[in-house]
């Protein structure tokens, strides 16, 4: 069993809630644009990370995070990029592969909308993009999300109102 932090579009920002909501996960995934290395090793603190650079992202964080991560944690196949689109409307460079080789749950951010849901078309497919947890962009609340991963199994999904874009 795992417990996972989900978040993204964190843009030059960590929250300080963060570190509580997340005190006691396993590890710490994070969907794009950080905006600073600096925020990426704020979360190294908190827990092991994984994460992708978002359109945002400069060479440091570029070269220490890729494009796309796809791996298997407690037999649950996970691919995590930035701009992956929606169910349905999956961006274009990923649209094939994900097509042909779908994940149990693929992660995006990059919409700054929140949204988990299964993919209609791909029944066993769980689409989690956590939303925004920085404070730029057009969101009106901040998000995060919690989940446990067990036997191949996502559950137990929270997600966390961090508070409205402007607010800390």
């Amino acid at each position: 069993m795992l417990k996972i932090g989900l978040i993204s579009d964190t843009h030059h920002f960590l929250d300080p809630q963060v570190a509580e909501y997340f005190a006691g996960v396993d590890e710490i995934w994070h969907a794009g644009d950080f905006g600073t290395i600096t925020v990426a090793r704020d979360l190294e603190k908190i827990a092991p990370l994984t994460g992708v650079y978002g359109n945002i992202d400069g060479s440091d964080i570029r070269t220490t995070y890729p494009l796309h991560q796809r791996f298997t944690k407690e037999e649950v196949d996970v691919w995590i990029t930035h701009i992956g689109g929606n169910p349905g409307r999956y961006a274009l460079p990923i649209k094939g592969p994900l097509e042909a080789n779908p994940p149990d749950l693929f992660i995006c951010g990059h919409t700054h909308i929140l949204k988990i849901s299964r993919d209609p078309d791909k029944e066993q497919m769980i689409y989690m993009n956590p939303g925004a947890a920085g404070k730029h962009g057009f969101h009106e609340y901040r998000t995060i999300v919690r989940f446990i991963l067990s036997r191949g199994k996502v559950r137990d999904v929270e997600v966390i109102n961090l508070g409205k874009r402007s607010d800390r």
